[in-house]
C-alpha cells in the first residue's frame, strides 16, 4: 500500500483517485451508515471539499481503499468555515452544536474529516492503512506549521491512534447520532507521533 496527498491544485496528478475516493465515502457514508448528506448515484460530496481542503489517501494495487480530508481552522469558504466550528455556530443540524468547547480558529489546529477505509481490507491491513492515512494527514498539517489535528469521529479510534504511536485523547463529550446509531465525540492528537516528540 501506498500514501499519497494533494489538493485540488495538484489532483490531476493522481488520475481518478480523489473521485474514487469520493465514490468511496458515499458507499461507507451514504449506502452503509445512511448519512443524510450531499451525493449521487456514484460519490459524496459536501461544501468542504474546496481549494482549502488537503487529502490523504491510501493506494492498494492502483486502487483507493482508505483516506481522509484535513483544512485549518482558520478555514472560510463562502458562508462555511470547517466542520466542526460551523457545528458550534449552529450551522449543522446533524450535529449538536455543544460537541466541543467554543471555536477553535488557528494555524496551528487543522481538522480532520470524512475518514473512511475500505471494508475490503482485514486485520493488519486495516491498521496498516489508517498508518498510512493519519500520516499523510499529520505530514501535510504539519509542514504547514499545525501541531494538533482534531476530529469528530468514533471515541474507540483513540485507542487505535495511540497504538500507531500517537497521543491522542478525547476533548468534547460523547454524543448518539441517531441516524446511525453510533457515538461521536472530539478528539485531538499532536502532529508528532509520541516517538518522535522523544527522540526530539
Amino acid at each position: 500500500m501506498e500514501n499519497i496527498t494533494f489538493d485540488l491544485s495538484n489532483m490531476h496528478q493522481f488520475g481518478t483517485a480523489f473521485f474514487d475516493y469520493l465514490a468511496l465515502r458515499k458507499y461507507f457514508f451514504v449506502d452503509t451508515l445512511g448519512w443524510d448528506i450531499p451525493h449521487n448515484d456514484t460519490v459524496e460530496m459536501d461544501q468542504y471539499d474546496n481549494p482549502l481542503a488537503h487529502y490523504s489517501l491510501v493506494l492498494k494495487n492502483g486502487y483507493v481503499v482508505g483516506g481522509a480530508r484535513a483544512m485549518p481552522t482558520t478555514s472560510s469558504w463562502g458562508e462555511y468555515t470547517y466542520m466542526l466550528r460551523d457545528a458550534v455556530s449552529g450551522k449543522l443540524g446533524t450535529i449538536p452544536e455543544g460537541v466541543m468547547e467554543g471555536e477553535v480558529a488557528t494555524k496551528r489546529v487543522w481538522e480532520c474529516t470524512r475518514l473512511v477505509v475500505s471494508d475490503r481490507l482485514r486485520g493488519g491491513e486495516r491498521a496498516e492503512c489508517l498508518s498510512l492515512i493519519v500520516d499523510g494527514l499529520a505530514k501535510t498539517a504539519r509542514k504547514r506549521g499545525a501541531s494538533e489535528l482534531i476530529a469528530l469521529t468514533r471515541p474507540s479510534l483513540v485507542r487505535s491512534l495511540r497504538q500507531l504511536g500517537y497521543d491522542a485523547s478525547r476533548i468534547g463529550e460523547p454524543y448518539h447520532n441517531d441516524g446511525d446509531g453510533r457515538r461521536y465525540a472530539v478528539l485531538s492528537m499532536p502532529t508528532e507521533r509520541m516517538a518522535e516528540l522523544v527522540a526530539a
